[in-house]
């Protein structure tokens, strides 16, 4: 496979730079990957497609405010993006400098506070935080929030409310799972009250996420890791539906993803740990059976798990259309629910 088999044309227009008055008032597009048929409709009428004793998986990963600026001891300006938090006062953090920090230098942030440099990590560095506050607190604090590259303006205060799921408890994650983002509490009750199972699972999205893919053969591609979480209970909930002739509905490919990383080697187990797992066409998924997901970049690893859920040339036609009916793109966009291809 190649990486130009997954582009397609895509307006910048179509490119969601703010997010709908409402959570619920996004589009959905119904993908029926077992047969290739498209339905168009409002999310508002989501919970309309699951079934009592359908389990519908959130990743409840809470966004940081991990965008920072700061000053080199030369006096230099320095941007970082603090991609994972490693405990009360250490990171890995990319920095935007003239000249690549040295070991052991620091970079002021306020008048009490600074972040020394302490090794390469490959792209990133580990740095310290040099303050009395813990470090999640003091980003809280001092950091602004890191909306994605390809929406070209500043973070606002609705930005604050609106770039983070209603659920989101597990601080640590750089971007937010989209396709949580079209839900609100009363859909969430709705969707309890119809019998449906809601469970959670931890996966903290970095920055990785939005990077491109540079090789011409697609499984040369190397997967930035992610930390994930699948609790007991989560496991006890898909394997009760499953037993009742339930589905498992997968809110996100984060949520996806970590599900999937927990079931290598035969069943889903509890557990945690980092994951670097590539899902490409071909891929034969042992837990999901359905997916809700935004539209993703063209050539995008995220395009490319969606046409291995829902099929390749049905993913290619789905999104045509979306074009063609100016679906919005991205994270603050209209959803996709995919049924997964059975072939």
């Amino acid at each position: 496979m190649k990486t130009q088999d997954f582009d397609f044309r895509l307006p910048q227009a179509l490119i969601a730079q703010f997010p709908p008055e409402q959570r619920r008032a996004s589009r959905l597009l119904h993908v029926d990957g077992r047969t290739g048929a498209l339905a168009d409709g409002m999310f508002s009428v989501f919970p309309a497609f699951v079934e009592p004793g359908d389990v519908m998986v959130f990743n409840d990963t809470r966004v940081i405010k991990a965008r920072l600026f700061g000053v080199k001891e030369s006096g230099g300006q320095v941007e970082m993006l603090l991609e994972r938090v490693l405990d009360e006062k250490h990171a890995l953090a990319q920095i935007r400098a003239s000249k690549a920090p040295k070991p052991d230098s620091r970079i002021a942030m306020t008048a009490d506070a600074a972040f020394t440099v302490l090794e390469r990590v490959g792209e990133m560095y580990k740095v310290r935080l040099e303050a009395q506050t813990p470090l999640l607190a003091w980003l809280d604090r001092h950091g602004s929030l890191p909306l994605p590259p390809y929406i070209s303006r500043q973070p606002n205060p609705v930005d604050e409310a609106r770039y983070q799921t209603v659920y989101a408890s597990k601080p640590g994650a750089v971007a937010a799972p989209t396709a949580g983002l079209h839900f609100d509490e009363a859909m969430l009750n709705e969707l309890r009250a119809r019998g449906v199972g809601i469970a959670y699972v931890t996966l903290h999205v970095g920055a990785g996420t939005f990077q491109p893919v540079r090789v011409d053969d697609v499984r040369e591609h190397h997967m930035h890791s992610e930390w994930y979480h699948v609790p007991q209970e989560t496991v006890e909930a898909v394997a009760q539906a499953k037993a009742r002739g339930g589905r498992v509905l997968a809110v996100g490919t984060t949520s996806l993803r970590a599900l999937e990383s927990a079931a290598g080697g035969g069943g889903l187990r509890a557990g945690y740990g980092d994951t670097n797992i590539f899902i490409i066409p071909g891929y034969r998924f042992q837990v999901v059976e359905r997916l809700l997901t935004n539209f993703h970049l063209p050539k995008s690893t995220l395009f490319m798990l969606a046409c291995a859920f829902g099929g390749m040339v049905n993913m290619k036609l789905a999104y045509r259309h979306a074009v063609e009916a100016s679906y919005r793109f991205f994270s603050y966009g209209d959803a996709m629910l995919i049924e997964r291809n059975q072939e």
